[in-house]
């Protein structure tokens, strides 16, 4: 049986529920629609556009309260000491004095830095993206036994401290060496070929994710219409990487003109980059208007570089699909790579080979005497052991891995939130590149802007256990950044707004939902956090407390006092350094989503 509810001329028909709610109450017994909207009225206010007011204000303070701390300890621990070594640089007696920078730019030793600096940087960046690519291709496109472990091995160059690097590079082309007959020890050259060395994984990482997520339909396609394997890659998939590999090119430009202790190592004081001027003009010369010149020039390079690479980039990124076949099984046309990633792995497996081989000879046999010199202080150079410079550096990466980890962690937040006004979105665009900062400035200018800036009360932090920890934080902090945030800005956005429907609140919703998701990728922001912590050295080496070195500072500074045993000392720690790094890395490595390129 039906019961047709009653119409009239001038309103359309009603159901009983919908007319019980007009009249006052729903089927719930509350007060119904009609109602609550004419209560609403009466009194003056507009009750569901109140409330949905008051929870985007609640939700704005919440937001702007979440980037107070990062906001605060950027602004502390790196605006202000930049700005102060910036200050006395340009501002030596008081006074602004630009021509003091102008005369300082104006050197000749000053040019010939830049143009060092630009023109090693440039060949590194061409070498580095010419091995990447084959490499690239090898590891994130095809199929065979040990890839995981070669994906590893090609990763832990990038990780590995400076300091390291340049001695390993330097034990395996020194006379005695194993590619020693090149002669290449103390030439340009081999702070080329470090930088490579150093670099070469970001090419691989970086374009491999991308390759890794290229759908194969239009390769195939253009293949099914007779285009050869070269023409497939020339029209379909290199403009496709386009934007990944123009990424990749400018982080290894910027990574190789700000190289510290690769360039100090191997480079000494006859060749010199912006970075280790800068350090040879404020620790050695105190010559700060010139450190200041050099620090300007290189924060506006960085700008610029920046601005280019995004207008190069302006194009639909490749990495947010996902693959749709899983990697293939090499053919011969896949020859040449395969060639190309196996000189590739060679060439950085030989100076850690050398490192190793160098720390287990003395006089000509086989011995541990090196590693057994690790507990004592290295002929009274310090004041404590190697050993304990190692469980110093490892409990200081402890304390920068968790502050890089919370600050990241809040950063990415912040910065992937969905905004709608156009305000919104330049405020998140310009809170974005306020915490890269960070990556294009020195790190040596960092470090002795701490020395100037946080030397008198209240900010007298020059004596306490956790500057170091908070130097290196600010170093890995872009770094975490950049991991977390591609993770957080793919979560569907639906999928909270479901959780909430369902009577989640803001803290169950990102429980639930957000750190289900970001879990991998955080411990492998941790991993990375921690390696790059481990081996800082151009601000540590400014700010580290002589009773608590690092140990990245013990090995450059082992380096610098002749004699077999601290040189075979340093070669030591520089393994057991390396050695703890690779772990770390190879398990960051195992967090990997298998089929995906993200962790």
């Amino acid at each position: 049986m039906y019961v047709f509810p009653v119409a009239d001329d001038t309103k359309p028909a009603r159901g009983v529920g919908a007319v019980r709610e007009a009249a006052g109450r729903d089927r719930a017994g509350r007060p119904g629609r009609d109602r609550r909207e004419a209560e609403g009225v009466a009194g003056g206010v507009d009750r569901p556009h109140l409330a949905m007011s008051l929870e985007a204000t609640a939700r704005r303070a919440a937001y702007a309260a979440l980037a107070v701390v990062p906001v605060a300890v950027v602004a502390v621990f790196f605006v202000l000491p930049v700005g102060a070594m910036l200050h006395r640089g340009l501002w030596p007696e008081g006074r602004f004095a630009p021509g003091a920078v102008l005369d300082v730019l104006a050197r000749p030793r000053t040019g010939r830095v830049l143009w060092f600096t630009l023109w090693t940087s440039t060949l590194a960046t061409t070498l580095a993206v010419a091995l990447g690519l084959p490499a690239a291709y090898v590891l994130h496109r095809l199929r065979f036994p040990g890839r995981a472990l070669v994906r590893a091995a090609l990763l832990v160059p990038f990780v590995l401290p400076t300091v390291v690097v340049g001695l390993a590079v330097r034990e395996s082309i020194a006379p005695s060496g194993i590619l020693g007959f090149l002669d290449l020890d103390g030439t340009p050259a081999a702070i080329i070929v470090g930088l490579v060395f150093f670099n070469v994984a970001v090419v691989i990482r970086t374009v491999g994710v991308a390759w890794e997520s290229l759908d194969r339909r239009p390769g195939e396609a253009a293949a099914a219409l007779g285009a050869t394997p070269w023409q497939v890659f020339r029209t379909v998939t290199l403009p496709a990487l386009r934007p990944a590999i123009v990424s990749a090119a400018s982080v290894v430009f910027l990574f190789c003109a700000t190289a510290f202790g690769v360039v100090l190592v191997l480079g000494g004081v006859k060749y010199s980059s912006v970075e280790t001027e800068i350090y040879l003009l404020t620790a050695d010369l105190l010559d700060l208007p010139a450190a200041a010149a050099l620090s300007l020039v290189q924060m506006l390079a960085v700008v610029v570089l920046l601005v280019v690479v995004g207008r190069l980039r302006a194009v639909p990124d490749p990495t947010v699909r996902r693959a749709s076949a899983t990697p293939a099984r090499p053919h011969l046309r896949d020859l040449p790579a395969l060639v190309v990633t196996a000189a590739t792995l060679v060439a950085v497996a030989l100076p850690v080979l050398a490192l190793v081989v160098g720390s287990l000879r003395r006089d000509g046999h086989w011995s541990l005497d090196y590693y057994r010199a690790l507990g004592g202080s290295a002929d009274g150079l310090f004041e404590v052991s190697l050993t304990h410079a190692l469980l110093a550096s490892l409990r200081i990466a402890v304390d920068a891995t968790w502050m890089s980890l919370l600050l990241g962690l809040a950063v990415a937040f912040l910065v992937t939130r969905r905004v709608r006004s156009r305000t919104g979105r330049r405020a998140r665009a310009v809170l974005d590149g306020f915490f890269m900062l960070p990556l294009g400035v020195s790190a040596v200018t960092l470090g002795f802007g701490f020395l100037i800036a946080l030397d008198s009360p209240p900010l007298d932090l020059r004596a306490s256990p956790l500057l170091v920890p908070v130097a290196q934080a600010l170093v890995a902090l872009p770094i975490v950044v950049r991991t977390l945030v591609p993770v957080l800005a793919g979560i569907d956005d639906r999928q909270r707004q479901a959780a909430a429907s369902l009577g989640a609140g803001p803290l169950r919703t990102l429980l639930t939902v957000d750190l289900a998701v970001v879990w991998r990728p955080l411990l492998a922001a941790a991993g990375f956090a921690f390696a790059v912590s481990l081996g800082e050295f151009g601000a540590t080496t400014f700010i580290v407390r002589p009773a608590e070195p690092t140990l990245p500072v013990v090995i450059y500074r082992l380096l610098g006092h002749p004699g077999p045993l601290n040189h075979g000392s340093a070669l030591a720690a520089s393994v057991v350094l390396a050695a703890v790094t690779a772990a770390v890395i190879l398990v960051v490595e195992r967090l990997r989503v298998p089929g995906t390129g993200a962790w």
